[in-house]
């Protein structure tokens, strides 16, 4: 069953290989480069974009480690209310700026918030901060805890819906210094995570079958975290007794990516068409910013 542990050696021996970069003191750090792509003699940039959960754990050799992956910038996509909940700050690191971009402001969309309006509201108040979000209310935790990939979508299309304001950030950043590396993440380095990582590996001109398979390695990059997270989980009494639920709130299958990049071409009209009606970017600016994603492959 893919939400059963991993074997330790086999996650070990993953990690240690690319897309998998260190950083001690935070977990799925994922370069986004050398993917092939559907321009000829073309990939995707390494050393260039990099995606991981939080790094308010980090140390200070990874500290060491990131400076020497070359980032200068980092865009932490996390809300206010979850960096608040969990005494999660940004790090102060030196020669380093670290920006808050959330792409939800107050809403708490970490699993262990989404999980305790499950168990605590649904399906009867009215009061619940995600009911407040959208009329579907917290029928979409429900959703989400199911695993199924039709709660994923309405997870993700909130993600759309709002991450216009920080995904730009991110994509003017590639477009205006294409000379600096950044990093983005989120708090398991997932959802709002994947979606921009997706986002980036599709304007690039990344096949959609490898756009999930990147989705799918936080299921081997989240794994050294499996047992805080699942601590973290088990104080919210639906899941203290239903592990299963838990664990479908964190899982990361292919198909689930696939489902959102149909959603992508079907409700948004594409990567393009989005990112200019949502993060406000003109053609030439994507352009630009394509090209600073690309290099020779023979490179």
């Amino acid at each position: 069953m893919d939400l059963d542990p991993l074997d330790p050696v086999y996650v070990s021996e993953r990690l240690s290989k690319p897309p998998f970069v260190a950083i001690e003191g935070v977990v799925n750090v994922r370069d986004l480069g050398s993917y092939p792509t559907g321009h000829a003699g073309l990939a995707t940039r390494p050393r260039f974009l990099y995606r991981s959960a939080e790094i308010f754990e980090i140390t200070e050799q990874g500290v060491a480690q990131l400076k020497a992956l070359g980032i200068s910038k980092v865009f932490d996509l996390r809300s206010d209310t979850e960096v608040d909940r969990y005494e999660a700050p940004c790090p102060d690191i030196d020669g380093v700026e670290v920006v808050r971009t959330p792409v939800f402001k107050t809403e708490d969309y970490s699993p262990e918030m989404m999980a305790k309006c499950v168990s605590t509201c649904y399906p009867r108040s009215s009061d619940c901060l995600f009911t407040r979000v959208s009329t579907l209310g917290c029928r979409r935790y429900a959703l989400y805890a199911s695993g199924k990939t039709e709660a994923f979508m309405e997870l993700y299309s909130q993600i759309l819906d709002h991450g216009g304001p920080a995904f730009g950030e991110i994509l003017r950043h590639v477009r205006d210094r294409p000379t600096e590396a950044c990093l983005f993440h989120c708090t398991a380095g997932k959802d709002r995570t994947g979606v921009i990582a997706a986002i980036l590996l599709k304007l690039a001109g990344v096949g959609d079958t490898m756009v999930a398979e990147d989705y799918a390695l936080t299921r081997v990059g989240r794994e050294p975290a499996r047992q805080k997270v699942m601590a973290r989980l088990a104080k919210v009494p639906m899941f203290a007794t239903n592990t299963e639920a838990a664990l479908n709130m964190l899982s990361s299958r292919p198909e689930t990516m696939i489902a959102f990049l149909a959603l992508l071409q079907d409700r948004y009209g594409g990567v393009e068409e989005y990112i200019k009606t949502y993060l406000h970017l003109t053609t030439g600016d994507i352009e630009t910013i394509r090209q600073n994603i690309l290099v020779s492959s023979s490179n």
